[in-house]
């Protein structure tokens, strides 16, 4: 799946959940813990496979970020009358694409395609004049941290290695329902 890709399923799916209350409510819950376990996965894979030096330092920020996003979610959730939260559910994603990180470049790796596919959902947020305009806010906030994230991670995981962590990208994007089983 490439960047064209995943602008045009993230535009369908922006679509749905900015029509729906309920759906944009329950996306906003599982963004906030999304952003709020990234910073705990970050840290932990720094911990576990990181050289130390600059890429320690980048980690470190990128999960300062995270953290920071999560906040900015949960003033959302809170601003629509809910205290945000950890959920208790299945990381069908990260069930798919964890098991294949063995060094630190294969995890950067995955991180860079979550990272990539994060961005182009965040972008159309951003871009999208019909959004609400608090959500809209947020996430045109988040979108510089996040393509920084997406770059870095890049970089840390290197070509070869971001190229052999697609196969299991893609299961991850066919475990959330985002592609279908028979493009993968």
């Amino acid at each position: 799946m490439n960047a064209q890709d995943l602008v045009r399923m993230s535009e369908a799916w922006w679509l749905r959940v900015r029509a729906d209350e309920a759906l944009l409510l329950d996306w906003l819950r599982d963004q906030f813990h999304g952003e709020d376990t990234a910073a705990e996965r970050i840290e932990q894979f720094r911990d576990t496979y990181a050289p130390s030096g600059r890429w320690t330092r980048v980690l470190s920020t990128i999960a300062g970020q995270e953290r920071l996003h999560a906040g900015w979610v949960g003033d959302l959730l809170r601003a629509r009358g809910e205290e945000p939260t950890r959920l208790v559910k299945s990381e069908r994603y990260w069930e798919e694409t964890i098991p294949s990180i063995h060094d630190f470049e294969s995890g950067a790796a995955v991180a860079a395609h979550a990272e990539e596919m994060r961005l182009a959902r965040i972008q159309v947020i951003a871009d999208d004049p019909q959004a609400p305009a608090d959500v809209r806010s947020v996430f045109a906030r988040i979108l510089p941290d996040e393509r920084f994230h997406a770059r870095a991670f890049a970089k840390m995981a290197g070509a070869e290695a971001f190229a052999r962590a697609r196969d299991h990208h893609e299961s991850g994007l066919k475990a959330l329902h985002l592609i279908p089983p028979e493009a993968v």
